[in-house]
């Protein structure tokens, strides 16, 4: 594991970064493909691998943190809110993605990785990130923000910025629990995406339930 960089190093001027962060470990003991339900809230690790990233972006210029309204993510998002002093906005457009098959030992129906079976499009996931993310890069203008989601949508919006096709293979993306995908922003312009993970160390002790 480790770091990538894509797109030109920024010059000097209006630098704004917009940091996309996984959130961290889900408690899932029996394995449910949990999408959108409640009450799947962050493992004990999970909670560890928030601090972590909390503790790496200690001395980093956040001026608005961001969360999915689902508990792993605001749960996610809360001690880097707190370290820095501000309220977390909650954005219903970072929500993990639509998904039909929500539920006990359903994620066997997925099939085919050009369409989602789980109903929505790849193109609506990238587009309402993208407005997220816009919307976050002008209420941090010149700083930092912080915007705690989950992987499939920051990984559709990061494609979808690198001009990439949307779909995928699901085991390719690179985008890890409690991961940093940081959009650098040069005005309004995107400069450079760099991709981290901050608690690489705790990754090997993760679970390997269903979930993102």
């Amino acid at each position: 594991m480790g770091e990538s960089t894509s797109g030109a190093v920024p010059g000097l001027g209006d630098l704004t970064v917009v940091h996309l962060m996984r959130h961290g470990e889900v408690h899932n003991p029996d394995g449910v493909l949990y999408g959108r339900l409640d009450g799947f809230h962050l493992s004990e690790l999970g909670h560890e691998m928030a601090r972590l990233v909390t503790a790496h972006l200690e001395a980093n210029d956040i001026t608005h943190v961001v969360a999915s309204p689902l508990e792993r993510a605001q749960e996610t998002a809360a001690p880097i809110a707190a370290d820095h002093d501000v309220a977390i906005v909650t954005d219903a457009r970072v929500i993990e993605s639509e998904n039909q098959f929500e539920g006990p030992r359903n994620w066997h129906l997925f099939t085919n990785v050009t369409k989602p079976s789980w109903g929505e499009p790849y193109e609506d996931i990238a587009t309402r990130m993208l407005a997220a993310v816009m919307d976050a890069r002008d209420a941090a203008r010149g700083h930092e923000a912080v915007i705690v989601s989950h992987q499939l949508p920051v990984w559709t919006v990061r494609n979808k910025l690198e001009g990439r096709r949307l779909w995928h293979d699901p085991r390719k993306r690179e985008c890890t629990l409690a991961s940093l995908t940081s959009l650098t922003f040069e005005g309004d312009e995107l400069a450079s995406i760099t991709y981290s993970e901050p608690a690489a160390e705790l990754l090997a002790r993760a679970s390997k339930s269903v979930g993102a």
